[in-house]
């Protein structure tokens, strides 16, 4: 009986020191920059709420247009209600989604988090819809290339949100999961544009590769794909070092993923005190 205990603990000593090093820091890295994603989320839902269900309340409609490019303009009731879909949505929107990448909440209380991720993909399908609508009839900063890019990803947001969907009916939790962290990336773009739009400014001390007045310029280009395309990639590195079974390759995307918490972080400080703070 002892020889037989003797054999197991060992082969269980085996299979652990066979499991890739890296594996706690990958995820206390992945963890430590979702914690700062859901509170800069909620920093800006809160900012959205403040500022223009603020005005809303005062009866200061005409301030939307302080908050944006996009406001209340006078004989437009269909651009009007796609607005104020629009902001008021994205305030459900970001303050919700968060809740999707607690695992505590997924696993304890999975009601919740089905029912919560039913209404974060209707939603955010439904303002990246309103949100297209407003770009090619009211027109936005940035001009035709901001267009299309936008456009590009309110398509992902309806791909990604159908995936997801399947991918849950189906059961196949595993990847309704990777679909699901997919769709919160291209969701956050508009989030992840503004903080990244900050960020360099605030590194740069000043407009660099833009031109403020026209709200164009290579950085802005480069900013208006890379809003969704470089956090996509990111987690499509994430998946890959995950799974496998390479050592080096889950510590390099560990300090890449510190990289990228310290740059979220302070683009979301930078954008709290520069600009929502002063506007609410």
């Amino acid at each position: 009986m002892e020889n037989s205990i003797s054999v197991t603990n060992d082969a269980f000593s085996i299979r652990e020191r066979a499991k890739p090093r890296g594996n706690k820091m990958l995820e206390f890295t992945a963890a430590a920059w979702v914690i700062v994603a859901v509170v800069g989320q909620w920093i800006f839902a809160a900012y959205l709420a403040l500022f223009y269900g603020g005005t809303a309340l005062r009866g200061n409609l005409e301030a939307w247009g302080q908050g944006g490019p996009h406001g209340i303009i006078e004989g437009d009731p269909i651009g009007n209600v796609a607005m104020a879909i629009h902001v008021f949505v994205a305030i459900i929107i970001m303050g919700g989604g968060p809740l999707q990448l607690i695992p505590q909440i997924r696993t304890r209380v999975p009601k919740f988090h089905r029912v919560t991720g039913k209404v974060y993909l209707v939603t955010s399908v439904l303002v990246a819809m309103a949100g297209v609508y407003m770009i090619w009839t009211r027109g936005t900063v940035g001009g035709v290339i901001l267009h299309v890019a936008n456009t590009i990803d309110a398509a992902l947001i309806a791909i990604f949100g159908l995936l997801a969907w399947r991918t849950a009916v189906a059961r196949n939790f595993k990847t309704h999961r990777k679909w699901t962290l997919r769709l919160f990336m291209v969701v956050s773009a508009v989030w992840f544009y503004r903080i990244g739009l900050m960020f360099w400014l605030g590194v740069n001390k000043g407009p660099v590769g833009m031109d403020l007045e026209t709200f164009t310029g290579p950085f802005l280009t480069f900013l208006a794909f890379a809003q969704y395309m470089l956090p996509l990639a990111i987690l499509e590195l994430y998946f890959y070092a995950r799974e496998s079974k390479n050592s080096v390759g889950k510590i390099a995307m560990s300090a890449g993923l510190i990289l990228a918490t310290f740059v979220t972080g302070l683009g979301i400080f930078i954008a709290t005190v520069g600009m929502w703070l002063p506007k609410i």
